[in-house]
């Protein structure tokens, strides 16, 4: 069937299936960053850079903190830092001479990048959202294969078994691994496959439309999160209501 305004999809469906039906969600993907994880706080991470660096103390008054995050805020914003941006989470190469040259536009972490970057990708350096271990462990009861899909550039597998949440999830479909970033199909196709799913019984969790949501066109459903700013729960739980328990 085809119809004037179809959507774009890279996912066939046969006449039959399509008259059907949606099938159970039996599998669930994850995004990373504002999804199961958040970084910590950045004044957190300036003062740990700067414990790093031997300059522990050197933020502790609140003004010069305050605009050592303005500074951080301001450089991101520069065309030369914004322009080694674009496909950095393709390779870990790339994205560490982003980080850099953002990092180099900083007063306070000028000669102190290497470092800066080393603390970025620390596992003390993310958290997972309060009710992500509840939300991952409700799914492993019901059966539910889990796979991770993330733009990132480093192996976040350390960061989930520093938290002790390694044996629940059961794949991860990385950008700096594949080669791509979200919305490619690819990434998403990849982690249906690994785990021996369907894209219409999987549904893909994660806080961007755009990229996120591109898992639509892989034949999947998606659950998008607010764009917002949270270190309390994330809404996760909500997820456990659209799953099916596998038997």
């Amino acid at each position: 069937m085809r119809t004037l305004f179809d959507t774009p999809s890279t996912y066939p469906i046969e006449p039959a299936a399509s008259a059907r039906p949606v099938p159970p969600v039996r599998a669930v993907l994850f995004d990373f960053v504002n999804t199961l994880f958040h970084m910590i706080d950045a004044d957190r991470w300036l003062r740990q850079v700067a414990a790093d660096t031997g300059r522990a103390g050197a933020l502790d008054d609140p003004a010069l903190a305050a605009a050592v995050l303005d500074d951080l805020t301001l450089a991101y914003q520069r065309p030369e830092v914004l322009a080694v941006q674009a496909g950095r989470d393709t390779s870990a190469e790339l994205h560490r001479a982003a980080m850099l040259a953002w990092f180099a536009a900083v007063p306070f972490l000028r000669g102190h990048e290497p470092a800066a970057h080393a603390r970025l990708l620390h596992a003390d350096s993310w958290e997972p959202y309060p009710d992500t271990a509840a939300v991952l462990r409700g799914l492993r009861e019901r059966g539910v294969r889990v796979g991770v899909v993330s733009d990132i550039a480093w192996d976040i597998r350390a960061h989930v078994a520093h938290r002790g949440l390694g044996d629940l999830v059961d794949t991860y479909a990385l950008s700096f691994e594949i080669g791509r970033e979200k919305p490619d199909p690819e990434l998403f196709r990849k982690a249906c496959a690994d785990l021996g799913a369907d894209p219409r019984e999987t549904l893909m969790v994660g806080d961007n439309p755009v990229r996120d949501g591109g898992a639509s066109a892989a034949g999947l459903r998606c659950f998008i999160l607010p764009a917002e700013h949270r270190t309390g729960d994330r809404g996760l739980a909500q997820v456990l209501d659209l799953v099916a328990a596998v038997r």
